[in-house]
């Protein structure tokens, strides 16, 4: 089994430290923590190849293959489903890593299907999968304040004042792609959604 991972965002500098780039962050996280290389692969992404833990006997974890689109946000889908054929990827073996304005800043959760509340990157990846039974791993951002266009405000760096608990939640997300690849999603979601 491979676990393909997906973390949304979008491409350069200007959007690198965005709210939006929650996913592209957390499997910088994950191939940083690995050493693990990024390539350009065909699909249109790039992508880092890992092992997730050891099982007993000291034999390596799961494959893991981290994942993020070369282009933006909204033309995720493409890329994710040309990386699922290529690579033999089943659609109970892709996590999607992304940005969620319904959740407190800080707060994980998972789900497995679904609405895309509106999340441009999913509403891409559902399109080009024919399906929106994939898990998701969702990163809390919160609710822009105002009158704020929510367009607007994921674009936006995290101001001073988020910046420590977003990367402490980035760190977090990234221990949880490592539970799920190891202890499976029942486990998982159960120790992070009692975790609060």
């Amino acid at each position: 089994m491979t676990l393909l991972v997906v973390g949304l965002g979008n491409p350069g500098p200007r959007y690198e430290r965005t709210r939006h780039n929650l996913g592209h962050m957390t499997v910088d996280v994950l191939a940083a923590r690995a050493s693990a290389r990024w390539s350009r692969h065909r699909a249109g992404a790039y992508v880092a190849e890992t092992r997730a833990g050891m099982l007993p006997g000291g034999v390596p974890g799961p494959r893991v293959l981290l994942a993020k689109s070369t282009g933006y946000m909204n033309l995720s889908g493409a890329p994710v489903a040309a990386l699922m054929r290529a690579e033999g990827i089943d659609i109970d073996e892709l996590l999607v890593v992304h940005d969620e304005l319904d959740i407190d800043l800080g707060t994980l959760r998972m789900k497995r299907g679904g609405g895309e509340g509106g999340h441009n990157g999913l509403k891409s990846i559902s399109q080009n999968l024919g399906t929106r039974d994939y898990g998701r791993l969702r990163l809390g951002i919160g609710r822009p304040p105002g009158r704020m266009d929510p367009a607007d405000y994921v674009l936006q760096p995290f101001p001073k004042a988020e910046a420590e608990e977003a990367a402490l939640m980035v760190q977090l997300a990234a221990d949880a792609v490592g539970d799920i690849a190891t202890l499976g999603w029942e486990k998982t979601q159960m120790d992070l959604h009692t975790r609060d």
